[in-house]
């Protein structure tokens, strides 16, 4: 399991003067995760400008994020006009689906999902925010886990699940961390075999992921000027890597 400290496991106890961890009622896996990232010296719930951020470390404002980025999107654009900030998003690599009974408890059956997460899945979120990497105050770092998804039924919810509603998401560990600082960055998950000119076809082959992600991964790369448009090939739209 990665540490964020190899030294030492990341204290679970605030500084005097800022609220304990999880004081907010947050979700298991958001505070689990607040708790991986903290390191001894880091202030926990802080408030900064009229929002609560995560951790403050040295100035660092640091803001854990599970879901998707709209929520967050206000909150980052304001700080990050004045603060270096630093989204931490998880992306599950493995994950494990437990079905308890009605009482939440009681387990019903367990099983590994088929999916597998990568790192090239951010773009998925990043397209509500495109342009915020470009901004040298804007670090984002994203952590492959494994994690355990609690389901509950519930009776008229989730007709596509039958009724199984997800409850609780877990941490079990944290088996890969990537950090990126700059559009450049973000670059190196552009797949090396790429032909010179290409399509989202020609991406979506290369990743190994649905077309739609290949899209999302493209308009992003394009928004901050990574890939460029060069015409259409036949109904699609053919780029290249952009002069650098």
């Amino acid at each position: 399991m990665l540490h964020q400290d190899p030294e030492a496991v990341p204290s679970l106890e605030p500084p005097e003067g800022s609220r304990p961890i999880g004081t907010l009622n947050e979700k298991s896996l958001h505070a689990e995760l607040k708790a991986w990232v903290h390191c001894p010296g880091d202030q926990v719930e802080v408030e900064v400008e009229g929002f609560v951020v995560d951790i403050v470390r040295d100035g660092l404002l640091i803001e854990v994020q599970t879901r998707n980025f709209t929520a967050i999107k206000p909150k980052l654009i304001t700080l990050v006009e004045r603060h270096p900030i630093r989204l931490v998003y998880p992306i599950a690599e493995r994950k494990w689906i437990l079905k308890v009974g009605e009482d939440g408890q009681t387990p019903i059956s367990r099983r590994r999902s088929p999916k597998q997460g990568t790192f090239e899945l951010v773009f998925g979120e990043l397209v509500r925010i495109p342009t915020l990497l470009a901004n040298p105050r804007f670090s984002l770092e994203v952590l492959l886990i494994h994690e355990e998804e609690q389901r509950r039924y519930e009776a008229g919810r989730a007709w596509r699940r039958k009724g199984w509603v997800t409850h609780e998401r877990r941490l079990l560990e944290v088996v890969d961390r990537r950090l990126f600082e700059s559009p450049e960055d973000l670059g190196d998950l552009i797949p090396a075999g790429l032909p010179g000119e290409f399509t989202t076809a020609d991406l979506t082959e290369a990743i190994h992921r649905p077309r739609r992600l290949a899209q999302q991964m493209a308009y992003c790369l394009r928004e901050l000027g990574l890939i460029e448009r060069i015409g259409q090939q036949g109904n699609a739209l053919l780029y290249t890597r952009a002069a650098g």
